[in-house]
C-alpha cells in the first residue's frame, strides 16, 4: 500500500532592499532634488555657485547622516509622544556643530550660507528620514539610508550650482572654464538663475525617465 504524501508548497520569499539598493536609492531612483523635490530653499538659495552648494550640500549630509545613526540607536527609548521635538534637538545639535565648524575652516563661506546653515533643522529631507526610515530601522540601514540621501542632495546642488556658476561667471570652483570673450549670463547667479535651472533639469530628467522603450518583436 502506497503511503500518500501531501506535495510541499515552497512559498518564495521575498527579499527585501539590499544594503546596495538603500544606499543608491537616494542617489537616483529617489533623489531628494530631483524626485523628492525636497529641501527646496537651501537648493535654490546658495546653489549660485558650485563652491556654496557643495559646501552646503556635505552639511547637510554629515547632520543628514549623525541624526539618523542618533535616531536609530534611540528609537526604542524616546517615547512617541515627543518624538519630533526629540528630532529636531538631536538634528539641532548636529547643525551646531557644522555652523561651528564651516565658520573656523572659513569665514567668508560662512557669510555665504548665512542663515541657511541654520535652517538645517527645519529641512524636511533630514526630519522625513528621521521619522520615515531611522525610527524603523536598525543603525546600519540607516546609515546607508542616510549617505545615499544626503550624497544625493549634494550631488543635485553641485549640480545647480556648477550650471548656475558656469553660465553666470564662466567659471567652476573659481577655476575659469570659458574663454575671456565669453559674456556671462548675469540672470544665472540671480535667483530667477535657481528657478529656471532647476525646471530645466526636472523637465530633462522626467523627459527622460519617461521616453518610450524600444520593444524588439
Amino acid at each position: 500500500m502506497s503511503e500518500h504524501r501531501p506535495n510541499k508548497t515552497v512559498a518564495a520569499v521575498s527579499e527585501g532592499p539590499t544594503a546596495t539598493d538603500e544606499f543608491i536609492k537616494g542617489l537616483w531612483r529617489d533623489n531628494p532634488v530631483f524626485v523628492q523635490v525636497l529641501g527646496m530653499c537651501p537648493t535654490l538659495a546658495v546653489s549660485n555657485t558650485a563652491g556654496n552648494a557643495l559646501a552646503m550640500g556635505l552639511a547637510t549630509a554629515f547632520v543628514l547622516l549623525m541624526s539618523n545613526i542618533l535616531v536609530s540607536a534611540l528609537r526604542n527609548f524616546i517615547p512617541r509622544q515627543v518624538r519630533i521635538a526629540s528630532y529636531i534637538l538631536i538634528i539641532a545639535t548636529f547643525v551646531t556643530m557644522v555652523d561651528y565648524a564651516i565658520q573656523a575652516i572659513s569665514v567668508d563661506l560662512h557669510k555665504s550660507l548665512g542663515a541657511f546653515i541654520s535652517l538645517i533643522v527645519v529641512n524636511c529631507l533630514i526630519l522625513s528620514r528621521a521619522e520615515a526610515f531611522a525610527a524603523k530601522n536598525n543603525v546600519g540601514k540607516s546609515m546607508l539610508d542616510a549617505l545615499g540621501m544626503g550624497l544625493g542632495f549634494t550631488l543635485g546642488l553641485f549640480s545647480l550650482g556648477a550650471i548656475r556658476e558656469i553660465l553666470g561667471s564662466g567659471s567652476l570652483l573659481g577655476f575659469a572654464l570659458l574663454p575671456a570673450n565669453f559674456q556671462p549670463w548675469i540672470v544665472m547667479i540671480l535667483p530667477a538663475g535657481g528657478f529656471f535651472t532647476l525646471a530645466f533639469l526636472l523637465l530633462g530628467i522626467n523627459a527622460w525617465q519617461h521616453r518610450p522603450k524600444n520593444t524588439t518583436p
